[in-house]
């Protein structure tokens, strides 16, 4: 291991003068937004054009657009849509989905992704990691990691759109990605998606506390107080959600303001 991981107090240091971040998330299916319940049930969410500007007006911090039939279709993310979006946000823009090459970055880049994130691909060639960080910088490259508490209490990676168990500890897969450059973790627990009975507070801190790069926490927000116990409890540096959003139940503005009379530091 680098120095890396003995720079989590600077990171905590710095962490304390940075804003907690609210990210809108569109998955998306034949070119429409969708949402499931732990990564099943899907349904119709809309027009993520649409979605993808309203979330920009609402003050959303950044907006993550995952493409999540493309890995198991083996295609390349729409870059037409990512297109069209991209020119109705002014707010930081990562994508992902079906990403297997520096190639296929700048494809997304030059179609206006300021990041990219990467999972399954990532996972079966971690050199590729490397790769994306040699060529982009490291504040490019978004490590997805969908993971899953099983029975014997460890939280495992999943791969393929949460298909496929394997049998690597999510804090050892991240550990492994953060050394190769990867400059952010999105967390999904695939326990909590969709839920919204709150988020995994346990691993998320774990990560958190454990990585010297902002750990991104998904899966489970339903109220307003999850995102206080996200931050506080489970000490995210950002907090990404998609159907309390996309169905009207929670508004950015609204959630924000909660946050700030909570004593935590959001953009407004």
């Amino acid at each position: 291991m680098r120095e890396i991981f003995a720079r989590k107090g600077a990171k905590a240091q710095l962490g304390n003068m940075l804003t907690k971040r609210i990210i809108p998330c569109l998955d998306i299916k034949d070119g429409r937004t969708v949402k499931g319940v732990n990564f099943e049930n899907i349904r119709d969410a809309g027009d993520p054009v649409e979605l993808g500007a309203f979330y920009a007006q609402q003050g959303a911090d950044e907006l993550v657009f995952l493409d999540i039939t493309a890995t198991v279709e083996k295609r390349k993310t729409l870059s037409e849509l990512v297109n069209k979006i991209s020119h109705h946000i002014n707010i930081p823009f990562t994508v992902g989905g079906g990403i297997g090459s520096v190639e296929d970055v700048s494809v997304l880049l030059q179609n206006g992704a300021d990041k990219i994130s990467v999972n399954t691909a990532a996972f079966k060639k971690p050199q590729l990691v490397a790769d994306l960080a040699k060529e982009f910088g490291s504040q490019c490259v978004v490590l997805a990691i969908d993971t899953k508490q099983e029975a014997d209490g460890e939280w495992y990676v999943y791969l393929n759109g949460g298909r496929t168990k394997t049998d690597t500890r999510c804090v050892d897969w991240a550990k492994q990605a953060v050394e190769a450059g990867a400059g952010e973790i999105l967390l999904t627990s695939m326990n909590h998606d969709g839920t919204k009975q709150g988020f995994a507070l346990d691993i998320t801190a774990h990560l958190a506390g454990l990585l010297p790069v902002p750990v991104i926490a998904s899966g489970g927000g339903g109220t307003m107080e999850h995102f206080v116990d996200v931050f506080t409890n489970g000490k995210a540096d950002a907090a990404l959600a998609a159907s309390i959003f996309h169905f009207k139940e929670i508004g950015i503005p609204e959630l924000k303001e909660y946050l700030h009379k909570k004593g935590i530091v959001v953009r407004q």
